[in-house]
């Protein structure tokens, strides 16, 4: 896995990593069996720890359930800008903490290596959130790209875990 700081520092976090499947595979694991891979935890899926589900197509909301006496069953984490398998997938990216308005961009690429696959995250907006936003965690510039960075680094060695469990 990879970690590189981009033009713009603060703003955006790339993260690589190479899965050992063609990317169809790769894509419809990512997309279809997010709730299997994506890691559990406050980290990862926020305070329900609820299940995940991404509606495969534009304008497609990747949700998260709440827990079941919530008023509201489901956190929109996002929106399908770019559904294009099994190449690529741009979505708009939301904490549960984003107050309406305020999202991110994350862009996931799908390229052949060999028989392999390598699955490219670029997560990019962060610069558009205030320097105190509670997203951040007291973060900013690079520091901020470094914390993006790590927690896609942690998504995406349980997605290339879960993948290899597949095998």
């Amino acid at each position: 896995m990879t970690s590189e700081r981009p033009p713009s520092v603060g703003d955006a976090a790339t993260v690589s990593v190479i899965v050992e499947v063609e990317p169809t595979v790769a894509f419809e694991v990512f997309t279809r069996e997010i709730d299997q891979w994506w890691r559990r935890g406050r980290a990862f899926r926020g305070p329900s720890n609820g299940a995940m589900f991404l509606e495969p197509h534009i304008d497609g909301r990747l949700l998260e359930a709440h827990a079941p006496d919530s008023p509201t069953p489901w956190l929109e984490r996002g929106r399908v800008t770019v559904w294009e398998p099994p190449t690529r997938l741009t979505l708009t990216w939301r904490s549960g903490n984003f107050a309406p308005g305020e999202d991110t961009e994350v862009d996931v690429r799908f390229e052949p290596v060999g028989e392999s696959t390598r699955v490219t995250v670029r997560h990019s907006g962060w610069a558009a959130l205030r320097p105190d936003h509670p997203a951040r965690h007291g973060k900013t510039g690079a520091a901020m790209s470094h914390e993006v960075g790590a927690w896609w680094g942690a998504l995406f060695t349980a997605l290339r875990e879960y993948l290899h469990g597949r095998r």
